[in-house]
């Protein structure tokens, strides 16, 4: 007949002195409570694993752990092993698992994210997103466990952001911070992404389009920029006068080396890896961008090559040969001449798109491609591309000209 257990009552536990040998106080169920010669009391529980060997699990110390918290333990024990699941197995995963969670901090998994998507980026992109994570995030959660992390933690940084002015930083690291999350669950170290539940912590932005002047405006540009050429470096003078003259984005004209541009022929190819629908990582447009060069633009580009012609580039950067000047060598030119927050480098590809409609008649569809825009007909667009050519060098030396006529009517 098995033996019959009284439970444990508290007085017992309490009251329970050294001994010169350590002794057992048994309380049924496999509980029982270990008081050592030194005085302490550990609880721990005796189980029999899935082979018959018996072992034992610790609950703790008493009066950290009291009997009714012991008696609790004892009773999840027994529930996991009536699932067939080992507590002190069970314990060690628990654990294991706590400190890895501990240990992928947000700033641990977000760098994980980023180099994952470096290969898909340009570098300035990537640099950007790491630059802004280090800069407004990190210091803020970077250290807290991505899956503690909780809303008003993250609603709290960004809109620290915000309140600086910076609303645009705010809206972009937010979307950052989805893919993060994004990320560590598909990683089984997040449990949510916070950021789905955040479409109204931010201030709404109003959309808004690249500052551009209209055509109206073009003489008065026109005269600035011709008063304002003495005070600019001759790149930077041309550099503005290629951006009206081709439209390019900023970076495609920055960025180009002279390997692209055949002097003798009069022809500048850009390669499609180098254009913004090229740099994809999904069905990438592989279509060389042509652009077509008027009279004036290829005697800008012999010009310059007279002073730039031994660099890389066509606008090498002062200080390292090696490297194009910067964006913000176009902006702050525009600044000079009067036009801040009126035009700016894109400005120029929205002026010559809705002058040439306007102005000189050419067909949407023609500009489109100059532009190097996606076409909507994707089966059709390598065809397109070439069969507008013959039209699209005729519109850019009509362009040329027209820009030509302006400055001369100005001067009447």
């Amino acid at each position: 007949m098995a033996k019959i257990i009284l439970p444990l009552a508290e007085i017992q536990v309490r009251n329970a002195k050294p001994r010169d040998k350590p002794y057992k106080l048994f309380d049924g169920g496999g509980l029982f409570l270990d008081v050592a010669c030194s005085g302490s009391r550990t609880w721990r529980f005796k189980f029999r694993q899935k082979n018959g060997k018996e072992n034992t699990l610790t609950f703790g110390r008493y009066p950290e752990i009291s009997l009714l918290e012991a008696r609790e333990k004892r009773l999840e024990a027994r529930r996991l092993l009536a699932h067939g699941i080992d507590p002190a197995k069970h314990r060690d995963d628990a654990k294991r698992l706590a400190l890895e969670q501990a240990s992928n901090t947000f700033e641990k998994i977000a760098r994980e994210w980023h180099a994952n998507k470096v290969p898909t980026w340009c570098k300035s992109t990537a640099k950007n997103i790491l630059r802004r994570l280090e800069v407004d995030i990190f210091d803020e959660i970077g250290d807290r466990p991505i899956g503690e992390i909780r809303h008003r933690e993250l609603i709290a940084v960004l809109r620290k952001i915000e309140q600086r002015g910076a609303g645009e930083v705010a809206h972009r690291m937010k979307a950052v911070c989805a893919q993060i999350f994004s990320y560590a669950i598909q990683c089984g170290l997040a449990d949510r992404n916070l950021v789905v539940d955040m479409r109204d912590v931010l201030k709404t932005r109003r959309g808004s389009h690249f500052a551009a002047i209209d055509a109206d405006e073009l003489p008065a540009f026109l005269d600035a920029l011709e008063r304002q050429a003495a005070r600019m470096y001759m790149p930077t003078r041309t550099a503005l006068r290629l951006m009206l003259l081709v439209f390019l984005r900023t970076s495609e004209l920055i960025e180009t080396p002279w390997s692209e541009i055949d002097l003798e022929k009069g022809e500048w190819i850009i390669p499609w890896q180098r254009m913004k629908r090229g740099r994809l990582t999904v069905n990438p447009d592989m279509t060389n961008h042509h652009v077509c060069l008027s009279r004036q633009a290829l005697a800008l580009l012999r010009g310059l090559h007279a002073i730039t012609g031994r660099s890389k580039h066509l606008f090498p950067n002062q200080r390292d040969h090696e490297r194009p000047i910067s964006n913000n060598t176009i902006l702050v030119a525009l600044e000079r001449m009067g036009y801040k927050g009126r035009m700016t480098g894109h400005g120029f590809r929205a002026l010559a798109m809705s002058t040439i409609k306007e102005r000189l008649g050419y067909r949407h569809e023609v500009i489109d491609r100059q532009l190097a825009h996606a076409p909507k007909d994707k089966v059709a667009s390598a065809y397109d591309r070439a069969q507008f050519l013959a039209e699209r060098r005729k519109m850019m030396q009509g362009w040329a000209d027209y820009i030509d006529a302006v400055v001369k009517d100005s001067h009447r």
